[in-house]
């Protein structure tokens, strides 16, 4: 019961900081960004809607780190510009999702296999490595929809980075398939020299160090779900981070 309580407590004050900013955002004339913090509330309730759905109990632990996750990407990330602020934000929220996203890879997963319709049984360890495929499947795909927007709508959600050196075939002078490295002391953009210290990479080292740590994530949880299946019912930590199947009655 304290443990609902707990969780109860976390989202009413997470919910709080939520509408005050809607609120703030309204004042300040920032529709987009008040926009943003609906968006929020929605997706405050996809722990609720995966219980429903699936039959399932989301544990207190599992919950709020859901709902802190939801927060620091769009209030903090969005809003107030954290992924800006803080260069290593961007990397603990995707390193985040790829635990969050084997987490529920691994509840469907498990729903199957204690379910008396289906006649196969898989091993605690084909679970983890399936519950790891749906994370790196879900990481690439978000990939694809950052690179889509920057694409068509000119964002940057794929951060560039600046880079002092370049390694690339296309600067051998004799057009061998020998690359040729080459230090960038400055970048000119439209004859305007920018002092960066390096050249401008446009998305594609942001995109494998958010696959990069995704996987980190994924692999995290795939152990400790393969600890929790092995010692099905024991350990505190594996129990308040894995989705409980309910039965017809809805106990666990």
């Amino acid at each position: 019961m304290s443990t609902g309580k707990k969780r109860t407590k976390v989202e009413m004050v997470l919910l709080a900081l939520v509408v005050l900013s809607i609120v703030r955002q309204f004042f300040l004339g920032s529709y987009h960004n008040m926009f943003l913090g609906i968006l929020t509330l929605i997706l405050f309730s996809i722990p609720k809607v995966i219980e429903r759905r699936l039959g399932v109990n989301i544990p207190a632990g599992l919950e709020t780190v859901i709902l802190v996750f939801i927060f620091s990407a769009e209030i903090l990330g969005e809003i107030n510009a954290f992924y800006v602020k803080i260069p290593v934000w961007d990397t603990i929220l995707h390193t985040t999702n790829g635990f969050l996203m084997a987490a529920i890879g691994f509840a469907l997963i498990d729903i199957f296999n204690r379910s008396e319709k289906f006649s196969i049984k898989m091993s605690p360890y084909f679970v983890a490595f399936v519950a790891f495929c749906f994370s790196m499947t879900i990481g690439v795909l978000w990939e694809f929809f950052e690179f889509g927007m920057d694409w068509f709508f000119y964002t940057d959600m794929q951060k560039d980075w600046i880079l002092p050196a370049i390694s690339s075939v296309k600067l051998n002078p004799n057009g061998e398939n020998v690359p040729v490295k080459m230090v960038v002391d400055s970048l000119v953009v439209n004859g305007q020299e920018w002092n960066l210290g390096g050249y401008l990479d446009v998305g594609i080292v942001d995109t494998m160090k958010d696959l990069m740590v995704n996987f980190i994530g994924a692999v995290v949880f795939s152990i400790v779900g393969v600890l929790y299946l092995k010692q099905r019912g024991r350990g505190k930590l594996a129990a308040s981070l894995i989705p409980q199947v309910q039965d017809a009655h809805g106990k666990e």
